[in-house]
């Protein structure tokens, strides 16, 4: 709390800005942009990382979400006052903190595959920026953001030593695939019974269950890209490299949004789009990829 207060006393319109920019790192839209961008067009290794941190992660920190339930700072300190911008956007249980999560997880991950040292001090910088912005918005405590940033670090070093070779075995791909369903299936399977007991709301079971989704359909779609489709992230120039992140992103939107039309919204629906989606960006996407774009393989 006191922490919070201090933090509070710094700030001005202009701090408030820019943090309220920074912290927009740790949003979903922009990881899924940026690593559909790496997996489709610079590396297929770092963003199979990046994408087995992201998921392990955020399912990780949406249990402990339900788990622990513990309320956000404002709700815990009436007198502590937090930006109203931020607290708008900032829904559910406050620990573990998500944004810091999803940024560890992207930035994070990007900071130890990249070899340039400026580059790596960069990333790591900005992993610490959106932790530090949660503080500062006072839209989460320190607890919060340490715990989702040791978390998130963990499943990065796990998921290096991982992918630490180019072989891949139909087997291995397997095995990493069923732990990775195992465990969501656990969470989901948490979520359910707290929902079930009351002792949870309807929406944290929805979010629990999107996480899950698209943590499925990631691998699954892992398993199916690597063993079968093995499409090159190649192409004859940039144009053709911004077309493919223009064109698989317009698809990911469509299903993300676009099915909420067709089929609407609701506990299942969700949890299938978010499926889905993931399985555009691992395997129907790069199967026109391998047809239309690679020079290849």
């Amino acid at each position: 709390m006191e922490l919070l207060k201090f933090l509070e006393g710094m700030r001005s319109p202009f701090l408030d800005v820019i943090f309220g920019l920074i912290t927009r790192l740790g949003e979903e839209l922009i990881a899924i942009v940026v690593l559909c961008a790496i997996f489709w067009c610079v590396s297929k290794k770092i963003a199979y990382i990046i994408g087995i941190v992201y998921f392990l992660s955020g399912i990780t920190v949406q249990g402990m979400k339900i788990i622990f339930r513990i309320d956000r700072p404002w709700i815990l300190y009436p007198e502590l006052n937090t930006i109203e911008s931020a607290k708008v956007h900032a829904t559910g249980y406050s620990f573990p903190s998500g944004h810091t999560q999803s940024a560890t997880a992207l930035l994070g991950s990007l900071g130890t595959a990249v070899k340039q040292i400026p580059l790596k001090i960069t990333f790591f910088v900005f992993v610490l920026l959106v932790a530090f912005s949660r503080m500062y918005l006072g839209v989460h405590t320190l607890q919060d953001v340490a715990i989702s940033l040791l978390i998130t670090a963990f499943i990065i070093f796990i998921s290096i030593k991982l992918f630490s070779g180019d072989a891949v075995s139909k087997k291995r791909e397997i095995a990493i695939a069923l732990i990775l369903i195992l465990y969501v299936v656990i969470v989901i399977v948490i979520a359910a019974v707290f929902y079930s007991k009351g002792i949870i709301e309807q929406v944290y079971l929805s979010d629990c269950l999107k996480a899950a989704g698209a943590g499925i359909g990631f691998a699954v779609g892992m398993f199916i890209e690597r063993v079968y489709i093995k499409f090159s992230v190649k192409a004859k120039n940039i144009f053709l490299q911004i077309i493919k992140v223009v064109l698989g992103i317009a698809g990911v939107l469509a299903i993300k949004e676009g099915l909420k039309l067709i089929i609407g919204t609701g506990l299942v629906v969700d949890t299938i789009r978010y499926f889905l989606m993931l399985i555009w960006v691992t395997v129907f996407f790069p199967l026109i990829i391998k047809r239309f774009f690679t020079t290849g393989n």
